[in-house]
């Protein structure tokens, strides 16, 4: 069969060419397997030539091995379009071994896909890389940066020590440090912020009295320098909530620049001033300690000379 018969097959199969088909994994499978399930109207050989004719991807990344191996929360995605693998040679590894990957993720990047953009993600950027080596290869979600802040992100290389890792996180992680450029003053050099957060029909995140239904978290700050329109702070973070920098500090009127999303700041960086500079943890079985640092961006520093 030669290529426009294949994908002449695969429009017969009423896989629709004008939508984009997404689906959840619910248990561990193969990925043919799983196709098979969602489209049974087609014949194995036409499933077979949706994968080969590079329209698939699982969390964003093209995939073409019918024999993948499917864990539960990967998204799969029928593209309308081929998915064409790109090529890695820049990208920012942090550290690399046999169990996970980090990455100085770059702001404006999503962490995975959603509903606006399947493509350009760093589980992509990755994903492209690692089976460069080996298409049999892949990554991991172990955590996620919100798509305009920039740093440290680590991915997992196999689904054992994902599990282990997420299972674990609240327990292992020691640090979660930022860098956070604020608006004005702060009112202490270093303080301990404490709120209950909720989330709203728009899926912002708010600062609530009700203790009940509200999810406590916990923000640490120390200020680095000011001037007289910004404040550079070094932050951590106790618990892990959506957001929750951005709502606890703008919360007390000093908003992370360049933070449409919770306020109107001024954006004088034109990106989000926030960004992930460390991660520290301790391996839930080895229990080595590993940290993972990045460098200030450099503009940051010179808004605050």
């Amino acid at each position: 069969m030669n290529k426009n018969d294949k994908k002449s097959q695969v429009h017969r199969g009423k896989v629709n060419p004008n939508s984009i088909k997404e689906f959840k994994v619910h248990e561990e499978c193969e990925l043919l397997e799983f196709l098979f399930a969602k489209f049974p109207s087609l014949s194995r050989n036409a499933v077979k030539s949706i994968l080969s004719g590079h329209y698939v991807a699982v969390n964003g990344a093209p995939v073409t091995q019918y024999n993948l191996k499917l864990s539960k929360d990967d998204v799969v995605i029928v593209s309308k379009q081929r998915i064409s693998k790109k090529n890695r040679q820049d990208l920012p590894i942090i550290f690399e071994n046999e169990e996970f990957i980090v990455i100085n993720k770059p702001s404006g990047l999503l962490t995975i896909p959603s509903d606006n953009e399947k493509g350009r993600t760093a589980y992509r950027m990755v994903n492209d890389y690692v089976q460069q080596k080996d298409k049999h290869n892949r990554i991991f979600v172990v955590h996620r940066l919100d798509e305009d802040t920039s740093g440290v992100l680590m991915f997992a290389k196999n689904p054992k020590i994902k599990d282990i890792l997420q299972k674990n996180w609240s327990d292992i992680v020691l640090e979660r440090g930022y860098y956070a450029v604020v608006e004005g003053k702060m009112p202490k050099q270093q303080d301990t912020l404490i709120n209950f957060l909720k989330e709203n029909s728009l899926n912002l995140m708010y600062v609530t009295n009700d203790k009940t239904n509200g999810k406590k978290c916990v923000t640490q700050y120390k200020v680095i320098k000011s001037n007289k329109d910004y404040s550079l702070l070094d932050v951590n973070i106790d618990t892990g909530r959506k957001n929750q920098i951005r709502v606890q500090l703008g919360h007390i009127g000093h908003h992370v620049v360049g933070d449409d999303k919770y306020g109107e700041p001024a954006d004088p960086l034109k990106r989000l001033g926030l960004h992930a500079y460390k991660l520290k943890f301790i391996h839930p079985i080895t229990k080595k300690m590993y940290e993972f640092k990045t460098e200030m961006p450099k503009e940051f520093e010179a808004l605050m000379k």
